[in-house]
């Protein structure tokens, strides 16, 4: 994967300036034994496990990345699914703050994309259609007969080809993935890189692709939050940094209006209870949110605060908008060894380009060139209450 430093910009906390300098390589080789970093008190390190296999025998793998503050993330190579991420509460208690479950074997039933990597593209597209260059394309249709999330076997359901190193205060994966030609109906051949890199109280998460075929990409990471570690996300206060959303149909497909936040019960402009409106939202909230500022440029997307562990989360991207979902379809159908994941139990705050924007010609493009490289990034920057970084 190429060096993305640059997209390391923003002025204030974010990262910067990270020096790739690695003194610790872990590679996925199959081994079965756990490998960990030599490093000493006070870096960041690099942890892997077998955690399980396909049914066709393939390893899963999965590294754990932990940061000078005392945060940690665990991801598996299988869909680059953040299966953990724990940071401290106000008073030092180290819980696990989203949604996922304690074997790998959970991850092959039905799940609604719990921590994965989602592609080719991102939320929905309308009934699986979109016209390029002169030519009509059909792709998988995986939800009430629109495209979900890249369809029946997106990037949530592969296997990627990982890498994972650490220096004195970088914790990093870099994923890989080739998308071939006619996969879910997708046109051409797209490499993928992600890059996961834990810094401090900062988790990045950088994104990569370039095409051999014109085609929609649109990447995003599908985590699901609570910041309490347990109960529903209703407490949670949200702060929406977005003007504008984008309205939809009863099949959640945007109508093609950017319609204003103000005096409705989207806005979020200053921070609100998640449940204290929901009820007037039809099924909950699931809708994408244009964020203020210019599409390419890093900007303040979203804060996250829970009531009772004044858990902290701040969300900076280069993507024009963001998808809140209230975890409206969970149904208490699944559970890990600690909670059952009932209505609400966790949200998601996924940034991202909009919905269906290959059929709308006023939303912000989403079709990549051969000859082209799609890169953005999202940070998420955690901390205690009052914007008090750990």
């Amino acid at each position: 994967m190429k060096n993305l430093n640059p997209y390391y910009r923003r002025a204030g906390k974010l990262l910067s300036g990270i020096t790739m300098i690695l003194t610790l390589t872990v590679i996925h080789t199959g081994c079965q034994q756990k490998q960990q970093s030599q490093t000493a008190e006070g870096t960041a390190t690099v942890s892997q496990e077998e955690w399980g296999q396909l049914p066709s025998g393939e390893a899963i793998i999965k590294y754990r990345l932990e940061s000078t503050a005392g945060i940690a993330v665990e991801i598996m190579n299988y869909g680059g699914i953040i299966t953990r991420l724990e940071t401290p509460d106000k008073d030092g208690k180290i819980e696990n703050i989203v949604l996922g479950f304690d074997r790998f074997e959970d991850y092959l039933q039905e799940v609604p994309f719990f921590g994965a990597l989602i592609g080719r593209y991102g939320n929905r597209i309308g009934e699986g259609k979109f016209s390029l260059n002169g030519k009509d394309y059909q792709l998988t249709t995986n939800d009430h007969g629109n495209h979900l999330h890249g369809g029946f076997k997106g990037f949530d359901k592969v296997i990627w080809e990982t890498k994972a190193t650490a220096d004195q205060q970088n914790a990093i994966l870099d994923l890989h993935y080739l998308s071939k030609d006619g996969q879910e109906g997708y046109p051409g051949n797209a490499n993928i890189h992600v890059r996961y890199i834990l810094k401090g109280q900062q988790l990045a998460i950088q994104y990569e692709a370039t095409v051999d075929q014109p085609c929609p990409i649109n990447l995003t990471n599908h985590a699901y939050f609570n910041l309490e570690g347990s109960g529903d996300i209703l407490g949670h206060e949200l702060t929406l940094y977005a003007s504008h959303y984008t309205p939809v149909n009863d099949l959640l497909i945007p109508t093609g209006e950017i319609a204003t936040v103000k005096e409705t019960a989207f806005d979020f402009q200053q921070a609100q209870a998640i449940g204290a409106r929901i009820q007037d939202i039809n099924g909950g909230y699931d809708h994408n949110y244009v964020l203020n500022g210019e599409a390419h440029n890093m900007k303040h997307a979203a804060s996250l605060l829970a009531p009772n562990s004044r858990r902290l989360m701040h969300i900076y991207t280069e993507e024009p908008g963001i998808q809140f979902y209230s975890g409206n379809f969970l149904d208490g159908s699944l559970k890990n060894n600690q909670n059952i994941f009932h209505q609400y139990s966790g949200l998601c705050l996924e940034t991202q380009h909009f919905p269906d924007s290959p059929n709308h010609e006023n939303f912000p493009n989403t079709i990549v060139n051969p000859g082209e490289t799609y890169r953005t990034q999202t940070i998420l920057e955690f901390g205690i209450d009052n914007n008090e970084i750990l």
